[in-house]
């Protein structure tokens, strides 16, 4: 089988099995398994796959076929022009949690501090952490999360991308691990209903970075009272929320900052989905 037909053959696979982005899928696994760019695959489209490579991709093609997320199978994902490794002890990063890291930096720059210190509670696969630590060099990141397995992902792109100096990682629950005040605490939750996601999700991406409980607020409820703690005079609070859900933060927010200034900044799409909790006192 050459790559031109093993694309055709795999596309074809994947688009009966309904993914809605076969043939992308066929080349990503392909270039993947080989070692490859995806245009190379058409720049050697005449090559021939062995037995094993054969064999390999169709392993790779049954897997995506029953909905596995792309990035568990090549082991990575991009973010903010940055690419992490991820597995199923970690959430796949989305692309709408670029706003969150964009606003943050936004936050950070206005704040013009030499010791600017950040919080990233609920870090995953630490991707927000190490891509606001790529951007803002006089930063301290603490990244903080409930799962060790998470943290050893964390731990392994910390590494990859050069950040031990500048990401500290803490196992512990929400801002409990925190060993200071910061300037700014970012928190991208779990803020779903578990048993509303596809099997695509559920199956495959891990329990605990997902379920925000019966109303999906639950870790929020939690969470903005432990804020003030954290929180250094002049400090900001930017949070990732649902579609549908940012007014309910918005109004949990106010409850414990009365007099602080709350904005609600959509997606790309335009959904609400980073309430920023701006300067101002509990």
């Amino acid at each position: 089988m050459t790559l031109a037909q093993a694309i055709r053959e795999g596309a074809t696979f994947l688009h009966e099995a309904g993914s809605p982005s076969a043939r992308l899928d066929a080349e990503v696994l392909l270039a993947h398994l080989l070692g490859l760019r995806r245009v190379d695959l058409y720049a050697q489209a005449g090559r021939m796959l062995t037995a094993g490579q054969e064999q390999a991709y169709q392993a790779l093609l049954e897997r995506r076929a029953q909905k596995e997320p792309i990035s568990y199978l090549v082991g990575r994902k991009e973010f903010f022009a940055l690419s992490f490794a991820v597995d199923r002890r970690v959430l796949v990063p989305r692309p709408e949690t670029e706003l969150l890291v964009a606003r943050a930096l936004d936050r950070a720059q206005a704040l013009g501090k030499a010791d600017l210190r950040i919080a990233d509670v609920g870090t995953g696969s630490g991707c927000i952490a190490i891509a606001l630590a790529g951007r803002l060099p006089q930063a301290r990141i603490y990244a903080t999360d409930v799962s060790a397995e998470a943290l050893e992902v964390a731990r392994t792109n910390v590494h990859r991308h050069g950040m031990e100096d500048r990401v500290v990682l803490l196992l512990g629950d929400l801002c409990a691990p925190l060993p200071e005040a910061v300037d700014l605490l970012v928190a991208n939750l779990p803020y779903t209903v578990w048993e509303t996601l596809p099997l695509g999700i559920t199956a495959y991406e891990p329990r605990v970075a997902l379920d925000g409980g019966p109303d999906d607020l639950e870790l929020y409820r939690r969470l903005l009272p432990q804020i003030p703690a954290f929180l250094r005079p002049g400090g900001s609070a930017l949070l990732e929320v649902g579609d549908g859900q940012a007014e309910a933060v918005r109004a949990l927010a106010q409850e414990v900052f009365p007099r602080a200034t709350i904005q609600v900044w959509p997606d790309y799409s335009g959904i609400p989905r980073v309430v920023e909790i701006g300067p101002g006192s509990a």
